[in-house]
């Protein structure tokens, strides 16, 4: 029987993921489990103590006031190369690489850290220390590497060599099944051809890892290339709305030999390679926007202080007040998402959904955050530095803020792609217990035969989630706290249960009723931020802290209820066929008066449709 291209995708997705092997907090929020005690205590994020590290952070924040010129970078769409040599000299490129390969041997969080203050400088800076150590080759040696690849290429790279991960190609993005790099085993050498597109660092990179297909069986391995291998060249460098000193590019490769032991981990391990890397590196990317909503309240602060409007700074009023408010708060829940996905990854916990919410979460509210501040800075907001600067007003690049900014809803997972991530690990249990019934490779007799045991397991499970009335438990120990988690726990119970109505009503359609899952994880994300709010807010203890964790989990009450409501209550079927309408070219009316695409772009388009 012939395998479409999605059942084929479907089977190579699966086949990368890992199986669970300890508790988390999300995936029992997914089957109706309120299990607080698993972030409460507030985790404990290791390092940010010692001597080295502190002494490091003050050198390091010196160094980006007094050195960096941000406005510059931008202007001019290049880091300056006196500033990444002094990057190397001060081994911002060996962070987390052990101190007996050279490196710093910080720990994740003191990584974190270090972003975090780069990027409320300049998010350049960031994606470039970001890109060469959250996925580059040090991330995948470290967890992957034999003792003679990291005793090769980590010494060298703590020396100051900087590298790159090269995944995506022109047709393929986040569905590895349509990689066409490949690769052949020809005795002492694998030869690679192929091409990679948006390969970040790639312009500058001494060293680079590269995903690519074994023909013969479709497999995925994972190498290291060096970019003096004879036969890669770098073929454009590529420029963007924002971050224009992002050294990205693509990069082609012609009958490449690369030695037998540059392959990362196992032939055919590289699905799990890359996907265990991406775990790890969106970590890098919730601490970076951290820095920048940081940045955002600082100038929202400062600039609706001294603005006045009607004869009152326009703060006092409630317009602009309650904007302020909800920077604050969400800076405090993105804060403690990025730390408490780092805090788990540092004890050695399954972080696999806590770091894909913490991308997802982050990179939304981060969006909300930069648009909320150009809008109080109003026309000082759309207008550029340098303008500003030139008319004798402080040069606050907040365009420039907005423009890097948006790239971190498509960086290493976009948004839509997080939420199938998610809801994939959502029925991870239903599909153990009710997978049978879905699959379509199993006989109507394997089916009949497993029935009981599924109807068994669902009587009890199901039973159970309506075992939580609105007082009890009653949380009463976490005082002025009690009323959220009371909620969360009854939101919890009830979220499971709407996950299995899906099952129930969409059967195995469910997977294709993408904005219905989309909102079963918006509404577990909130709930989780709360959650994780809460403990931050606890662990602190103190007024300011309770108070912006109070007014984080209230706006996001509201959020949840309303998202509960949208699931049965929509217009997604009509929006659907609609689309569909759309494409058959049934409403082209809705494109009159303008100026049309030319014929070589419409040719354009349609011949990547086609490829």
């Amino acid at each position: 029987m012939k395998v479409s291209n999605e059942e084929k995708s479907m089977k190579l997705a699966e086949s990368g993921r890992e199986e669970w092997h300890k508790s988390s907090f999300l995936k029992e929020m997914f089957m109706g489990n309120f299990s607080f005690h698993l972030i409460d205590p507030f985790p404990i994020l290791q390092g940010l103590t010692g001597e080295e590290y502190l002494e490091f952070y003050k050198n390091y924040k010196r160094f980006l006031i007094e050195e960096v010129d941000a406005d510059l970078i931008d202007r001019e769409g290049k880091i300056p190369k006196n500033i990444i040599d002094r990057l190397k000299e001060m081994k911002l490129f060996a962070l987390k690489i052990g101190k007996e390969y050279g490196g710093l041997g910080f720990t994740q969080a003191e990584y974190n850290e270090i972003l975090k203050l780069t990027s409320s400088k300049d998010s350049n800076l960031s994606a470039l220390l970001s890109a060469h150590q959250s996925i580059g080759v040090p991330q995948p040696l470290i967890l992957f590497g034999t003792k003679e690849q990291k005793e090769k290429y980590l010494t060298r790279i703590a020396l100051g060599q900087i590298s790159a991960f090269a995944l995506t190609e022109t047709n393929a993005g986040s569905d590895p099944a349509n990689l066409s790099t490949t690769v052949v085993d020809e005795g002492d050498y694998y030869i690679l051809n192929g091409e990679k597109l948006w390969c970040t660092n790639v312009t500058i990179a001494d060293v680079i890892v590269v995903m690519a297909r074994h023909p013969e069986d479709d497999l995925l391995s994972a190498f290291i290339v060096e970019m003096n291998f004879e036969g890669v060249k770098v073929e454009h460098r590529c420029h963007f709305m924002g971050l224009r000193a992002l050294e990205n590019g693509v990069v082609s490769f012609k009958n490449v030999k690369i030695p037998k032991e540059n392959l990362i981990s196992e032939r055919g391990n590289g699905l799990k390679v890359a996907l265990v890397t991406l775990n790890t590196g969106r970590l890098a990317l919730p601490a970076a926007i951290s820095g920048l909503v940081k940045k955002n309240l600082e100038i929202a602060r400062l600039w609706s202080r001294e603005r006045e409007q009607w004869g009152k700074p326009i703060y006092k009023h409630e317009a602009i007040a309650h904007k302020i408010a909800d920077l604050a708060s969400s800076s405090f829940a993105v804060e403690t998402i990025s730390d408490l996905a780092t805090a788990l990854y540092d004890n050695h916990q399954d972080i696999r959904l806590e770091a894909a919410v913490a991308k997802l979460f982050c990179s939304e509210i981060g969006w909300e955050c930069i648009d909320t501040l150009l809008q109080i800075r109003g026309g000082r907001g759309y207008e550029t530095a340098d303008s500003l600067k030139t008319r004798g007003e402080a040069n606050i690049p907040v365009e420039k803020l907005m423009r890097d900014f948006r790239i971190n809803r498509i960086f290493e997972g976009t948004t839509e792609i997080m939420h199938l991530f998610i809801a994939r690990e959502a029925v991870d249990k239903h599909l153990k217990i009710a997978g049978v019934l879905l699959a379509k490779d199993k006989s109507i007799g394997k089916k009949i035969k497993g029935l009981p045991k599924i109807v068994l397991f669902y009587f009890s499970w199901y039973s159970k989630l309506w075992m939580s009335w609105n007082f009890w438990p009653s949380f009463g120990k976490f005082k002025e706290f009690s009323h959220h988690l009371r909620f969360i726990n009854r939101s919890t119970k009830k979220l499971a249960r709407q996950i299995f109505h899906g099952m129930i009503i969409y059967g195995p359609g469910l997977q294709n009723k993408q904005v219905f899952l989309f909102r079963i994880v918006d509404i577990a994300v909130e709930l989780y931020v709360m959650a994780a709010c809460i403990s931050k807010a606890r662990q602190r203890q103190t007024a300011e802290h309770r108070n912006v964790a109070d007014i984080f989990c209230t706006s996001s009450t509201i959020r949840v209820k309303k998202l509960f409501n949208d699931l049965w209550s929509n217009c997604d079927d009509a929006k659907y066929e609609l689309a569909k309408k759309i494409e058959n070219d049934e409403y082209l009316w809705l494109e009159d008066g303008i100026v049309e695409l030319t014929q070589d772009q419409k040719q354009n388009l349609q011949s990547k449709r086609r490829s």
